[in-house]
């Protein structure tokens, strides 16, 4: 509990020096530790969408060969995940707080409609087995191209969204990045 307070004291009072008393406990902030502290808060607020998006996309190409792809699964310090908690973890890194599960993500933030409105960044939401069903999800990155946490034989790949069996199964895009 005394985090929470400690956190939001910190933002609030920059280059401020205050001592503080929360909940009986005494806790001294001097100029240093607040103002460190609101610069790594503020450094993922302060970026553009498409400075967001290309940390997302960096950080998902990182992954490409150390990620295990495992259906419902997400244990972030084992790099495991599937297709969601994937993009869970990758968007998190960057202050956008997403649900868990592609059908909860596509609900999020604003809806594209048509691929040609996609921006990099936006999330892609596929179908996979029901073509009217969202069963799949990834990070669009450009170009008609996405990258996902695909399964166990492939895990983080990237993919033509207008070829082989991506083709035709593109449902909705969704703009969470702002």
């Amino acid at each position: 509990m005394e985090k929470t307070y400690t956190k939001n004291w910190k933002k609030a009072l920059v280059g401020v020096s205050l001592v503080v008393t929360l909940m009986g406990s005494t806790t001294l902030f001097t100029t240093s530790t607040v103002q460190a502290a609101t610069a790594t808060a503020a450094a993922s607020t302060n970026k553009t969408a498409s400075q967001k998006a290309d940390a997302i996309i960096k950080d998902a190409q990182s992954l490409i060969g150390k990620v295990q792809y495992v259906y419902g699964k997400n244990d972030p310090k084992k790099l495991i995940f599937d297709c969601s908690s994937f993009t869970k973890y990758l968007y998190a890194k960057q202050g956008v707080n997403l649900k868990w599960g592609a059908t909860s993500q596509s609900k999020q933030g604003q809806s594209i409609k048509n691929v040609k409105d996609l921006k990099k960044g936006d999330l892609v939401h596929f179908s996979v087995k029901d073509p009217k069903k969202i069963g799949h999800v990834g990070i669009y990155i450009g170009n008609g191209k996405f990258i996902h946490n695909l399964n166990p034989k492939n895990d983080v790949v990237i993919s033509d969204m207008s070829k082989g069996y991506w083709a035709g199964k593109f449902i909705v895009g969704t703009r969470v990045l702002k």
